[in-house]
């Protein structure tokens, strides 16, 4: 699998963005897919996962009411809708894809062997 992820941009606070995360692969309707961030001088941190299904999804607190992972595997896309953004919030979003879940690891970067190449969301207070 193959990913590449899309639509970041410089956005002021408050407003909103969808990244969008297009996978390649006739199996992607199997994986489960993640979103990380990492700022500047700053770890990779946890953002939002899903399900291969889309019935499981989970969210950092620091996200949790602001942001939306969703799924459509027919266009083999994984989306990662951004409300209310804060100038925290700047970062270069990566999404990463397993064809295994782990429920109690879904957080952890190194669960996921699939990388995209990240795209920069920058958010101007």
């Amino acid at each position: 699998v193959q990913l590449q992820a899309f639509g970041g941009g410089l956005v002021q606070a408050g407003a909103s963005r969808r990244l969008s995360c297009l996978a390649s692969g006739r199996a992607f309707n199997s994986y489960s897919v993640a979103w990380f961030r990492q700022a500047p001088g700053k770890e990779r941190e946890f953002v939002a996962a899903i399900s291969w299904s889309g019935s499981r999804t989970y969210y950092a607190e620091s996200v949790k009411g602001r942001f939306t992972i969703s799924r459509d595997n027919a266009k083999n896309t994984v989306y990662l809708q951004m409300n209310s953004l804060k100038p925290e919030d700047t970062a270069v979003y990566y999404c990463a894809a397993d064809p295994i879940f782990n429920s109690a690891r879904y957080y952890v970067p190194n669960e996921y062997d699939y990388w995209g190449q990240g795209t920069e969301v920058t958010v101007s207070s």
